[in-house]
């Protein structure tokens, strides 16, 4: 087992600070969705939840999963400020992606953002995670450019966490629609105070059949 992506690498990560991420939905999800009609989603890597109670408040029934117990402890006690209606379509489940999990298929959404994994445990994932959406549903994967490496914001020092969207695309077989396969530039601001160009890797595709 790769000791980085264990329970404990995570959740003693999660302990070390009492907020790790910045409660707002990630943009790329807000932009690619935000048109889709709700129905049954997957937030995969849902830390402490904000992607998933977003999902919720716009009509989706949603199951976040993650490894850390943690950030799942987070998440399920902000779901329980929100509207009851909203927390009523959102559930939760510790689940290990690299232990061959049981997860529910023929979902509306699968939503990966910034799952960095090395191969040959990615295309694993990338490629299961695939399966899981039904006909007519959505694969949405973002992730952290690898040119971020030099950007100056921070990144892990490891080259071989990083991925292009083509090389995600590549996974899909020909019953999938590419809809977006790029290098997407934004700006992020570093602990510093600079601002820097940055770019993410996004990849959203639908199945034809």
């Amino acid at each position: 087992m790769l000791v980085e992506y264990t329970q404990e690498f995570w959740d003693d990560r999660y302990r070390q600070r009492n907020r790790i991420w910045s409660g707002k939905p990630n943009r790329h999800l807000v932009a690619e969705t935000a048109r889709l009609p709700p129905g049954r989603a997957l937030d995969v890597g849902c830390g402490e939840g904000a992607d998933a109670a977003w999902l919720a408040e716009q009509g989706w029934s949603v199951l976040g999963i993650d490894v850390s117990e943690v950030a799942l402890e987070r998440a399920h006690a902000h779901s329980a400020e929100l509207d009851p209606s909203v927390a009523a379509r959102l559930h939760w489940k510790q689940v290990d992606l690299l232990a061959a999990p049981d997860l529910p298929r023929d979902l509306d959404l699968v939503s990966a953002q910034f799952l960095h994994l090395p191969e040959p445990q990615r295309s694993q994932v990338f490629a299961e995670l695939a399966t899981l959406v039904a006909v007519g549903g959505t694969l949405l994967i973002v992730a952290h450019d690898p040119s971020d490496l030099h950007s100056g914001v921070g990144r892990p020092h490891q080259a071989d966490l990083f991925f292009t969207a083509p090389e995600i695309a590549a996974l899909l077989d020909d019953s999938w629609d590419i809809r977006v396969c790029e290098s997407r530039p934004r700006v992020e601001r570093s602990a510093d105070g600079h601002e820097h160009a940055i770019s993410d890797a996004v990849l959203l595709a639908m199945r034809r059949s």
